[in-house]
């Protein structure tokens, strides 16, 4: 978000928590021209300042506990960074605003708020029934957006974001602990790769497609809510399959293992998301297919288990 942001000209700042935040010099290496400002979701004192030291146009909250499983072993901190984070967050845009607030402010909300999908595909008008404290806390940050958008006036958006992916997410999550896996196998570093539910099915997409979608939708007239997805589901096996591909390795098969230890307490077994709208009224698209997102991935894993050992994950 911080790269396109920069590219279209912004000045951009990011919040950090801690003075020994351990992602401050990763952050600071990846994207130089950001400014880094100290705030805490979990304050909201911090967050005052931060807005008032900043003064942005637009705010785009995209902090969170993100990993759903996390959350069923961490259901409380979820609640208050996941959701009431965001009330924190809203209310310091309100306050430092003031009366003529010109402050935009976007909110990710998730596909994990679906749940056990009432149909398919999923639409802004789908009813919600989040299977996790992770999409249950992000049920509360979707409606609180929306009733401080009615309440104060506030140009305040929601993008109901499907799974978006690239070289740098986080291994704890299933396409980068895929594709790392497969290129650490066909390195010789790792024999298998463990997971839970192989035929769970998600609508994934491009990390960087989506940023834009959210960049289009503070630059409307209006505040609206958009579903940002590609629209096609995938299972964990196809994400295998072609993650191997991507490798070399035809036989993949035997390399796979499913433990019971990696599925969720509720499961979620597929998301597809109808981004109708946002291709109508914000005029967007995605760029990069399931195909070219996972080759991507599992050559960037190549690469870093190939390189320098100080840079493997």
């Amino acid at each position: 978000m911080a790269q396109i942001l920069i590219e279209k000209g912004y000045d951009v700042f990011g919040m950090v928590r801690g003075q020994a935040n351990p992602k401050i010099r990763m952050i600071q290496e990846e994207t130089p021209k950001l400014e880094l400002v100290e705030g805490d979701l979990q304050d909201l004192s911090s967050l005052i300042a931060a807005v008032e030291q900043v003064q942005p146009d637009e705010v785009y909250n995209l902090g969170a506990i993100s990993f759903v499983a996390l959350s069923f072993r961490q259901a409380e901190l979820t609640a208050d960074i996941t959701g009431l984070g965001v009330l924190r967050m809203l209310e310091a845009v309100r306050i430092v605003g003031g009366a003529e607030n010109r402050i935009r402010f976007y909110q990710a909300s998730s596909s994990e708020m679906f749940g056990k999908v009432r149909e398919t595909p999923q639409t802004e008008m789908t009813p919600f029934h989040p299977r996790s404290p992770y999409g249950a806390a992000k049920v509360f940050g979707h409606y609180i957006t929306v009733n401080y958008r009615e309440s104060y006036d506030l140009f305040a958006t929601s993008g109901i974001c499907f799974n978006h992916e690239s070289p740098r997410r986080g291994l704890e999550f299933v396409t980068r602990k895929v594709t790392n896996g497969v290129a650490r196998i066909k390195l010789g570093l790792q024999e298998k790769i463990t997971l839970g539910n192989l035929d769970a099915a998600r609508d994934w997409g491009f990390a960087g497609d989506f940023c834009e979608a959210m960049w289009l939708m503070l630059q409307q007239d209006t505040p609206e809510d958009f579903v940002i997805a590609t629209g096609e589901t995938h299972t964990i096996g196809e994400l295998l399959a072609l993650a191997f591909a991507a490798a070399g390795i035809d036989d993949w098969k035997p390399l796979v293992e499913s433990d019971p230890r990696f599925t969720r307490p509720a499961e979620v077994d597929i998301l597809t998301g109808d981004a109708s709208k946002a291709r109508a009224k914000l005029g967007w698209k995605p760029k990069v297919d399931f195909p070219e997102l996972v080759r991507m991935m599992v050559a960037s894993d190549l690469e870093i288990e190939a390189g320098d050992p100080s840079r493997r994950p």
